[in-house]
């Protein structure tokens, strides 16, 4: 009986545990430092990285909360214009248009929750860094700002 009871937890456990992994995986919860030079102070964010087009889809929705020195990274292949919308996104965000250079092409602050009108860059841009509503005015960044980071595959 009781190898019964093991077999059974075993059993039990092991797709449980394959799924907390994955989970954490797709939560993106390991994150890179990111870097935002602005006025002579470096801010340094702790951001997920948003690496595939599923990834990239989900972004930041369905979360309901964000740390002052947290967000997401979206990097792209190929400088792009670069388009968000804020469908399902249930806290307003931040978005750092940056260009190949690490110069900033555009700020949208305050993006609207849920809202479906596009979010544009002006520009092509080789990634997108989303923070919490606020924080750009907060720390003072603007498009003077350069913004680094060292991306870990």
């Amino acid at each position: 009986m009781r190898a019964i009871f093991a077999a059974l937890a075993l059993s039990l456990a092991l797709p449980m545990a394959g799924c907390s992994k994955d989970a954490s995986e797709e939560a993106g919860t390991a994150t890179i430092p990111v870097t935002v030079a602005a006025a002579g102070k470096a801010h340094v964010f702790n951001v997920e990285v948003a690496r595939t087009d599923e990834e990239q889809a989900r972004g930041l929705m369905f979360r309901t909360g964000l740390p002052a020195d947290g967000g997401m990274l979206f990097p792209f292949e190929k400088p792009r214009i670069a388009s968000f919308w804020m469908k399902n996104t249930l806290i307003p965000l931040d978005m750092v248009f940056i260009r190949a250079d690490g110069s900033i092409d555009r700020i949208a602050e305050n993006s609207i929750p849920e809202s479906l009108e596009p979010v544009v860059s002006g520009g092509e841009v080789s990634a997108v860094l989303e923070l919490a509503g606020g924080t750009a005015a907060r720390l003072g960044i603007d498009e003077t700002a350069r913004v680094t980071w060292k991306d870990r595959k």
